[in-house]
């Protein structure tokens, strides 16, 4: 056999692969990913399955200790009875979420481990122009919460919901959703297409739509005049009807993180005043943007 042949044989031999480097190794590379990086990685060897579902890699996953801590003792029994970080982490995924006192829930996105919040209809700012029967504080079998708030009759109706910025994961695009249904007993005045949405940041406004909770094209044809097409919701799997009311950049969520007195502020608003009943209102969520948006 020919001297170089051999060489370049050795020289194979001696060749280190990725998959021959030291668990740990390997484990500092992919706690340097993403959650849903590191699931795709356990696919590709044994090794690195070793590797990718090592607690050193979803260690680096889990919120703060701090925070962390608080999410496990308000978190069900089979979270806090996780054996390792990672089922600890999936526990803390379950978007039906931990309580975090007060009226709300938060979990974590799975693929990216970005906070995600639930504000209950008792955490929200609620018109009460016609005294205290405006609202019924009624259960729902259907809620994450003890109570929802159903309007019995209002003639101005605006609704909203504030966070702490620095709650929300810095860098991360959220979107803010209002989340609700109708009274069995019917809805009024929720089928005008002159409602509004805004999400604001410090007071400063970054984005204001126009939807429709209720669309009924017979409805809207008694409005004139251009503008935004009015959005729409859609039917979650859980039962509740959800629409988007506005979004906020990555940019925005890390500048404001730095200042911890400024809020994020999501508002609903019909703008016309005639009466209206019927909508059942569960709670307003902050979550992260898909991938793709």
């Amino acid at each position: 056999m020919p001297a170089a042949h051999e060489s370049e044989m050795g020289r194979r031999h001696q060749e280190t692969r990725v998959g021959d480097l030291p668990e740990e190794c390997l484990a500092q590379v992919i706690a340097l990913t993403s959650p849903r990086d590191a699931s795709r990685c356990a696919a590709v060897s044994p090794a690195f399955r070793a590797a990718a579902d090592s607690d050193d890699v979803w260690r680096r996953f889990l919120p703060a200790r701090l925070e962390l801590d608080h999410l496990v003792l308000q978190a069900p029994r089979r979270q806090q009875a996780a054996t390792s970080r990672k089922d600890a982490y999936l526990g803390l995924c379950d978007a039906a979420g931990a309580f975090a006192g007060g009226g709300m829930k938060v979990w974590l996105e799975k693929a990216t481990g970005a906070r995600c919040y639930a504000l209950s209809a008792r955490r929200l700012s609620l018109p009460w122009d016609d005294g205290e029967f405006s609202w019924r504080w009624t259960p729902h079998p259907l809620s994450r919460f003890p109570e929802v708030a159903e309007l019995v009759d209002c003639t101005c109706l605006d609704i909203y919901g504030t966070l702490p910025a620095a709650a929300l994961t810095p860098g991360t695009p959220y979107a803010a959703h209002l989340v609700y249904g109708t009274s069995e007993g019917g809805h009024r005045g929720l089928s005008y297409p002159d409602q509004e949405t805004a999400v604001a940041v410090g007071g400063r406004v970054a984005a204001r739509h126009a939807l429709c909770l209720r669309p009924d094209d017979a409805e809207a044809r008694k409005f004139r005049g251009g503008g935004e097409e009015a959005r729409r919701p859609r039917l979650r799997e859980d039962g509740w009807w959800e629409v988007e009311m506005g979004r906020l950049g990555g940019a925005a969520t890390t500048s404001a993180a730095g200042d911890g007195e400024e809020e994020v502020t999501a508002s609903f608003e019909v703008l016309g005043w005639y009466p209206k009943r019927g909508l059942v209102v569960e709670a307003i969520e902050f979550r992260p943007c898909p991938p793709s948006s």
